[in-house]
């Protein structure tokens, strides 16, 4: 079943970021996600530097995933 509210490590609330990120780096049709801190661990990243890449994502409007709603 999906899990669109909480992550699936360390079980925190997921915000739109969270999923968004965890789209675009790990799968793009994923229904389980991992919050920013748990993905970065997992990716070998700081939270500061997935931070950087979902403003980056965002300002580029290339990517729908982070684009405003």
């Amino acid at each position: 079943m999906a899990d669109y509210k909480n992550c699936m490590e360390c079980g925190a609330d997921l915000l739109a970021d969270d999923i968004a990120i965890h789209r675009k780096l790990v799968q793009r049709n994923a229904e389980e996600f991992y919050c920013i801190d748990c993905l970065a661990e997992l990716m070998g990243y700081t939270r500061p530097e997935i931070e950087k890449l979902i403003k980056y994502y965002r300002e580029s409007g290339q990517c729908t995933l982070f684009r405003e709603h």
